[in-house]
């Protein structure tokens, strides 16, 4: 898709401008169809919510972000289907079943088997048609059976399990390094991490998956779902930063975020000395285990081998 940034115009624009200000992020001061400043800080303020990578530039993820977050839950109908349905009204549906204890997997707006299983689940348990559609029907369900405040769901629940029974030391662990591959400078150096890492991953005693060859250059959501197929423990994946600091992400939206991949994010941040944020990137958003994204602007091999000594860490640190 074309990407969209400062100066340009059009209709493409025009649309970019009126789904932010029917979110909330007014572009009045800038024409219709006109990218300029007021455009510009309102395509930031909503990448910033919606944890995106504040660029001000509206490429394809952005732009499937816009459109996602254009749904309420009552807008349609939600059910599954090929290409699967995505939106706000996909996750907030998936938090309410979750916050009642009916599993749909990660909050992530993406209304897969998962979801479909944890809302026919519902509807047997409340006595409606068991017929995996979110309609008028399962919406005023979910509103009388609401909690006065949301509980911890079973993804929540299950991170914690899988923080508490995880060994004390790296041996036997499976972790799937991702070296991202969006510029041709960004696959030479984050190899180099993911290289780096991967060896000392295997000289403490673990076991290191790569989500790509050294000349393969996949999309981020095709590395993301080659992780749910290798069930990996944990994924890191490395990436460049245009940012003059670093950053270690984890997966958050303002509906929820991933206890172990903020314990995770944690570890490696003091092991690196880097700041940490949620965020809700494919590779966070689209995968199943904890998973953390580390972003430098000096990426390479001895980025690679600091985070292993942050994993260590991770993996001594006790929970209560």
């Amino acid at each position: 898709m074309r990407r969209y940034q400062l100066g340009n115009s059009g209709e493409g624009v025009r649309e970019i401008q009126e789904r932010l200000s029917a979110l909330g992020h007014n572009c009045d001061l800038d024409r219709p169809g006109e990218f300029g400043e007021a455009t510009l800080e309102a395509v930031k303020a909503f990448q910033l919510t919606r944890g995106l990578p504040t660029t001000g530039v509206v490429g394809q993820e952005s732009w499937r972000a816009l459109y996602e977050a254009g749904y309420r839950l009552g807008d349609r109908l939600l059910f599954l289907r090929r290409p699967m349905l995505r939106g706000d009204d996909v996750a907030e549906l998936q938090s309410r079943l979750d916050a009642l204890g009916f599993d749909t997997g990660k909050p992530d707006g993406i209304f897969g088997p998962q979801t479909e299983r944890g809302l026919r689940d519902f509807q047997f348990n409340r006595g409606l048609a068991i017929d995996g559609i979110s309609g008028p029907e399962v919406i005023t369900e979910l509103r009388l059976v609401a909690r006065g405040e949301m509980r911890a769901g079973r993804v929540t629940l299950r991170e914690r399990e899988w923080l508490r029974s995880r060994p004390s030391t790296l041996v036997g662990a499976r972790i799937y390094f991702d070296p991202a591959c969006r510029t041709q400078q960004e696959a030479s150096v984050s190899w180099e991490a993911a290289t780096a890492a991967s060896i000392a991953l295997q000289q403490g005693g673990g076991t290191p998956i790569l989500s790509r060859g050294v000349d393969s250059t996949f999309p981020e959501r095709v590395r993301a779902r080659r992780a749910n197929r290798m069930g990996a423990d944990l994924i890191i994946s490395f990436q460049l930063s245009g940012r003059p600091t670093g950053v270690i992400s984890y997966f958050a939206t303002s509906r929820s975020h991933s206890v172990a991949g903020k314990l995770i994010a944690s570890c490696l941040a003091r092991a690196m000395e880097l700041e940490v944020a949620g965020q809700a990137t494919a590779i966070l958003k689209d995968t199943r285990s904890p998973a953390v994204v580390i972003a430098v602007p000096d990426l390479g091999a001895a980025t690679g081998a600091a985070a292993v000594v942050g994993l260590k860490l991770f993996f001594e640190t006790s929970i209560s």
